[in-house]
């Protein structure tokens, strides 16, 4: 159980997400499927938080001495990635942003999907839907990765 624990907790974290749960799930052989749907829960249940509260918190910071930098740095981060998937998606914006958070790349993922579906005001509903599903296939690529170098390490032995 205290791994399941780790695994969601890994995949709450933000660039980390289930991109390093399910790499850690499937190295310490902890059966998939569980592992998975874990990951995937932890992975979404800061979305619904970030896309109503997130872009709030950063406006509000963004003035503050000490936490100033940081905050305008994700809202220029989130405002810029939201600016460049609306650019190049058009109308299918909410498939680019299935994409988006579906292939696990460094800055992508769930929380910089969302703050950018936030930024550009986004339908609340069908950004949380898309950014699940992202989320779905980000883990079944990382799971079929994790097998792939898990694989190879066990046949080396």
């Amino acid at each position: 159980m205290k791994k399941y624990l780790i695994v969601f907790l890994i995949s709450m974290v933000p660039l980390i997400e289930l991109r390093g749960a399910i790499p850690y799930a499937v190295g310490f052989g902890l059966p998939v499927v569980p592992s998975y749907l874990v990951a995937v829960l932890g992975n979404m249940l800061p979305v619904p938080f970030i896309f109503l509260f997130a872009r709030r918190l950063l406006e509000w910071g963004q003035d503050k001495p000490v936490i100033g930098g940081f905050f305008t740095w994700c809202l220029l981060k989130g405002e810029k990635g939201g600016r460049k998937l609306e650019a190049k998606a058009g109308r299918g914006l909410y498939w680019a942003l299935l994409l988006f958070v579906g292939i696990p790349l460094p800055g992508t993922g769930a929380w910089t999907g969302t703050l950018a579906a936030s930024l550009l005001d986004m339908d609340f509903k069908k950004s949380v839907l898309y950014v699940m599903a992202g989320v779905v296939l980000a883990g079944v690529i990382m799971l079929t990765a994790s097998f792939g170098v898990f694989g190879a390490i066990s046949f080396l032995k």
